[in-house]
């Protein structure tokens, strides 16, 4: 499994058991109802798709509660969709689900494909490849997207590859850093997001491992430091007034990487968390929301994880 995903799975699953074992109980109870008979997972409408079954199968992974039974259930649907033309997100999730079905079950989805299938998905993934030297979510785009294309670099990790042509991809990235030490999704974008910024420091981690530069790590603390809102989870950006629960994970998460949680104020990010947890099991996406669904749930456990305890 890449050592990124690796280091994340374990944060959360370690922050995870030191919640009360009614809690992730009925939070198991509520990933485990959400998988459907072919083994797949939901949104909150529709069939069974990979983006929602990776992230049912990670709430349950870091809960602990991703049975063999479960694991091999979702075995059938994962070997039903390769034959699927996917996207970024899709390849991320079949790739990083396989792995958690592996771990948990012992049975390898790819087992009966060829013996060159790394190579193959490796080659789809270049063809996702912008003139930017970034990538985005399908083949011809004009730019890249510095979410795709952190999600490719993990792609690369999950195949056991290098990431091709790392210093362009390092040039990328930084093209989408601005002034206030945030990064922009698209490079026509001036307003920094909590969450392209996550998925850039998550790329530069990727790429240099954990040597940043200080000054630039000091700003990007800032700028994320900046986020909360008066809930005490953090914004998609600074000029949007609720908070939301991917900005607060993704937020915390990329302080905790940069050894700065502390400086937001974590005994309210947790008790905002805690406010969209519903009692039978689930968390809602922020105050404005009405429903819960595993995406979501996965969010809020991760963040309970990082700041429970702080």
């Amino acid at each position: 499994m890449s050592i990124y995903l690796q280091d994340l799975n374990a944060r959360v699953a370690d922050g995870v058991a030191r919640l009360p074992p009614a809690q992730r109980e009925r939070h198991a109870h509520f990933l485990t109802v959400q998988q459907n008979p072919d083994g797949g997972f939901s949104g909150r409408e529709g069939e069974s798709d990979l983006y929602y079954t990776g992230f049912g199968l990670r709430g349950l992974s870091v809960l602990d509660a991703l049975t063999p039974e479960l694991a091999e259930r979702a075995v059938g649907f994962l070997r039903g969709c390769l034959t699927r033309q996917t996207s970024v997100v899709d390849f991320f999730s079949f790739l990083y689900s396989c792995a958690l079905v592996q771990a948990a079950s012992g049975l390898d989805v790819l087992a009966d494909s060829p013996p060159d299938w790394p190579r193959r998905v490796a080659d789809t993934l270049a063809s996702f490849r912008t003139s930017d030297h970034g990538y985005n979510k399908s083949p011809g785009a004009t730019s890249g997207s510095t979410y795709h294309t952190f999600l490719v670099g993990l792609c690369f990790e999950l195949l056991g590859q290098t990431l091709p042509n790392p210093d362009d991809v390092l040039r990328f990235v930084q093209a989408r850093r601005r002034d206030d030490g945030g990064y922009v999704e698209v490079a026509a974008m001036r307003r920094s997001g909590t969450n392209p910024t996550a998925a850039a420091i998550g790329l530069l981690h990727l790429l240099k491992g954990r040597n940043l530069p200080a000054a630039e790590v000091e700003t990007t603390i800032d700028y994320l430091a900046e986020m909360p809102s008066m809930e005490g989870g953090l914004r998609a950006n600074d000029k949007i007034p609720l908070a939301d629960l991917l900005s607060t994970f993704t937020g915390g998460w990329t302080l905790a990487q940069l050894g700065a949680l502390d400086r937001i104020n974590t005994r309210q990010a947790f008790q905002y968390v805690q406010s969209l947890e519903r009692p039978e099991g689930g968390f809602l996406g922020g105050v404005w929301d009405e429903a819960t669904d595993v995406e979501y749930t996965f969010y809020g456990l991760g963040s309970l994880a990082l700041l429970h305890a702080r």
